[in-house]
Parts: C-alpha cells; sequence; structure tokens
C-alpha cells in the first residue's frame, strides 16, 4: 500500500504542475462557441459488432477500430445533442477495438479489426490522446481501458481452454508456469500502467474534467448459469473459474476506481446496475453476449483458435466474445451522460 500511496502522489504531483501552467488564461483568448468530449477507450467502448460501421464499410477512411453507431459515446452524443449542456458539445470518438492501457497516450497501435483487413494487415494508428487532439481547451475526457491489459480476453481462451484439463484456469494463473505472469504481477502491472496514463491524459488535457468508466457484469453471481458447452455463453470454462474469473473483473474495476478517486477524477460504475444481465443468461435478458452470440451481419461467423484454426459458431451467430450487446451500451450510456452533465456542471 505505501508503494501505491508514493506511485500516486508522484503521478499527482506532476498533474497538479501542469494543471498550474494553465491557470492564467490568456488574455487573447475568447469563449467557446462549444464544449468539446474526446472519448478514448477499447472495444468495450468502440461499439465493435452492435450498429452500422463507423466509417461505414468500404470507406478510405476505416482504420481498423470498428466503432459502431449505436456504442454508448454515439448514445451519449445524441442525448447531448437533442439536450446540451449549455452549449454543444462536439464528440471526437477514437475508441479502438484490442486497445491496451499503453495505447491512451504511450504507444501506436495495430488494429486488428477482421473485418474487411488491408492484404497487409490494418496499418498503426497514432495515439489515442494524439488522435483525439487533446489539449488545453479540451472539456471532458472518458476513458474505458485495461481489460486487454490483463489480457482478459486471453484469460477467458485459456479458460475455455482448461475446461476439461486437470489443472484448473485459477491454478494456471494463481501458481503460473515459467516465463508467464501470474494474477497479481497482472494486476500490480495494470495499476501502474493506469497510473502513468492517467498523468499523461491530464498533462495533455489539463482543464479537462477526467471521467473513467469500468467494466459490466460480464460473469453471473450464480456459475451454474453458464450451461457448459453452451457457444451462446462461455462454452467449456468450469464453474469453479467463472467464478474466478469474476472475482478477478472485480478486481479490475477496483483498480481502476481506486486510481481514479486518487486523481480527484470521477468512476463510472456499470457493473452493479448490470448484474443479472451477463453472457450466460437467456438472450432476452442479456445485456453481454457469449463465445458466440448476436451481432450484425458484417461480424465473423468463426473465432479463430490458438494454432490459426478457424471454428465456425452455431448457425446464425457471430464471434462475439463476451462483448456488450446493445442494450450493454445503452445501460453504459445512461451513466456515462450523467457523469458527463455532472461534470459540466462542477467546471
Amino acid at each position: 500500500m505505501r508503494d501505491l500511496t508514493r506511485r500516486l502522489v508522484a503521478g499527482l504531483s506532476v498533474v497538479c504542475a501542469a494543471s498550474a501552467a494553465w491557470a492564467v488564461p490568456s488574455a487573447t483568448a475568447t469563449a467557446q462557441e462549444e464544449l468539446r468530449w474526446a472519448a478514448l477507450g477499447d472495444s468495450y467502448t468502440a461499439g465493435v459488432f452492435i450498429g452500422a460501421p463507423t466509417p461505414p464499410l468500404g470507406s478510405a477512411d476505416r482504420d481498423g477500430c470498428d466503432r459502431t453507431a449505436n456504442s454508448y459515446p454515439d448514445l451519449v452524443n445524441r442525448e447531448l445533442a437533442e439536450f446540451p449542456p449549455g452549449k454543444p458539445v462536439r464528440l471526437t470518438d477514437v475508441g479502438c477495438g484490442g486497445a491496451e492501457i499503453r495505447h491512451i497516450a504511450k504507444d501506436r497501435q495495430r488494429p486488428v479489426s477482421p473485418v474487411d483487413p488491408p492484404a497487409a494487415g490494418w496499418p498503426e494508428v497514432d495515439t489515442q490522446v494524439k488522435r483525439a487532439g487533446l489539449d488545453g481547451e479540451t472539456d471532458v475526457v472518458t476513458i474505458g481501458v485495461g481489460g486487454n491489459s490483463l489480457p482478459f480476453t486471453g484469460m477467458l481462451a485459456t479458460c475455455v481452454q482448461h475446461g476439461s484439463a486437470p489443472r484448473t484456469c485459477q491454478e494456471h494463473y494463481e501458481n503460473p508456469p515459467d516465463g508467464e505472469e501470474g494474477i497479481d504481477a497482472k494486476l500490480a502491472r495494470v495499476q501502474d500502467e493506469y497510473i502513468g496514463m492517467l498523468v499523461e491524459v491530464h498533462q495533455a488535457a489539463p482543464k479537462a474534467k477526467v471521467i473513467t468508466v469500468g467494466y459490466p457484469a460480464v460473469l453471473p453471481e450464480n456459475a451454474a448459469d453458464c450451461t457448459l458447452g453452451d457457444w451462446t455463453k462461455l462454452l467449456t470454462i468450469r464453474h469453479s473459474d467463472v467464478d474466478w474469473l469474476r472475482g478477478v473483473l472485480d478486481r479490475l474495476n477496483q483498480t481502476i476506481k481506486t486510481v481514479t478517486d486518487f486523481f480527484g477524477d470521477r468512476y463510472v460504475d456499470v457493473h452493479s446496475s448490470s448484474v443479472g444481465h451477463d453472457a450466460c443468461q437467456a438472450a432476452e435478458s442479456k445485456w453481454v453476449e457469449g463465445i458466440c452470440g448476436d451481432a450484425e451481419d458484417f461480424w465473423p461467423t468463426e473465432l479463430t483458435i490458438p494454432g490459426g484454426m478457424a471454428v465456425p459458431c452455431p448457425a446464425g451467430k457471430h464471434a462475439t466474445l463476451v462483448h456488450p450487446n446493445a442494450r450493454g451500451h445503452a445501460n453504459t450510456a445512461l451513466h456515462v451522460e450523467r457523469a458527463i452533465r455532472i461534470a459540466l456542471l462542477e467546471s
């Protein structure tokens, strides 16, 4: 805990110094005609398969990030346009499927969209801070990232593989083989990366209200809801590992909240409101699709497993890989919109 406090204090001191540099407005500055909001994040922000691709399929502007209409930034943007918070709000959405914490402000990213990729693969894109143009006039920044830095999807895949193995997935990550990070080391690294990322965001946008977005209830409170062998749920992940993975996601959300709170930023809890709507519920109740699930027709219907083999989903299903559906994004949008309006009132 002392080491965490030292790292957080060091990070916050950098933020305070950057903010102080902007404390005195320029004599030539003019009032903004609009409020500027930047949405940063991973596939849970981008929306991947839930709506029409933006930019549209076939556009030269496609970047492989798989942003879609009806993602929570898109839904919130529509509400803010209809009922503006004093001034019009201009959204710059650079969420990108596959993004890790380091891709927000530190490293370039090579997108991984499986939808009509160029023959040579997607070209690298700049950091999201640069793509969004964060600066001293940015008013709000929302950030939904962290899962790919574990990586949570990779852990799910490992747990599927361990479903019939003598050793559980929990045992694999709590007593990892040589050369592999254990779960405690993973979460400690994510914590450090998140601290560094928030420092960079505050330096880039020193006057902005920063809002972080946690992850929804992906996994059930009762692991027995996950029928073994069901592709639309969690396939072969054993129930004890479902319970363990739920605890990992809880720890990830708590890590994000702890760091966010220390910086004085606002954390959006979307987990509490989504309990009971996880990937193992009935189709009409779930807000998160399972390994395979419902998606727009452009989205792949095959999974690529280790070794490069393509495995088809059941008929009519797509490779949704445990991501929020339209109802999940609508729920997140409610909470993010409220947080943005409160943040702007406090400005």
